[in-house]
């Protein structure tokens, strides 16, 4: 059941292109303007080094905290529910992608108290001039409100561990590498065809997808057929 999620959360930030573009995509391009090429690289790879790390140290705070409260409590069925709360959300999560519903952004009103905490300390890292710069704001911005790493750090806490809660998040942050460093580099083109609703649909319903899987498999082996 773990390993699946690993894949699925990989994929769900990967087809979640559309939405880390829109949340994270000004800030790349900010991080690569007026910079030149070789540079522009590395700032692109420390930026989301940073981001990445931010991730995974939220998915090993919520899984340790899983961890301790579910040794303690010995509740097995509040982990499995967890579980599935996680999977109803990157359904949710899909829904949103493909542009069906949007009552799962919702929750990023949840991590405004703590960005509004951490945002003063990002202006004086801008302008971003070199790698040690990029790599300190995309830590920051790794705390920016967001639907998608909310449906992911659910998974993480239901993983009942802080090692199982850490890998979840970095599969997750590796699936929504691939776009933003793209992103840097063809900004305007890449953004202008992940809002293309065809392409909007087909990710979405894909996450969908995954999430029904998931909770599919869950229930056919709590009770298999026959």
């Amino acid at each position: 059941m773990i390993e699946t999620s690993f894949l699925v959360l990989f994929l769900t930030g990967l087809l979640g292109g559309g939405h880390c573009i829109g949340m994270c995509g000004g800030i790349v391009t900010a991080l690569s303007l007026n910079l030149p090429g070789q540079r522009r690289g590395f700032i692109l790879l420390a930026y989301n080094a940073g981001r990445m790390a931010s991730y995974v140290l939220i998915g090993a705070l919520l899984g340790g905290l899983a961890e301790a409260g579910l040794t303690l409590l010995q509740l097995r069925p509040l982990q499995l529910a967890l579980y599935l709360l996680a999977n109803v959300m990157i359904i949710g999560m899909g829904l949103y992608l493909a542009g069906l519903s949007p009552a799962v952004t919702r929750i990023e009103a949840l991590g405004k108290p703590v960005w509004r905490r951490l945002q003063p300390l990002l202006a004086p890292l801008l302008p971003v001039r070199h790698p040690g710069q990029a790599l300190l704001a995309g830590a920051l911005w790794g705390w920016l409100p967001c639907g998608l790493v909310y449906s992911a750090s659910l998974t993480a806490l239901a993983s009942g561990s802080a090692a199982h809660g850490a890998l979840a998040m970095l599969a997750f942050a590796l699936g929504t590498l691939p776009n933003l460093l793209a992103m840097g580099v063809f900004a305007s083109t890449l953004k202008s065809w992940l809002q293309k609703r065809p392409v909007r649909l087909a990710a979405g319903l894909a996450v969908v997808g995954m999430g029904l899987y998931q909770l599919l498999s869950h229930m056919l082996q709590q009770h298999p057929l026959g």
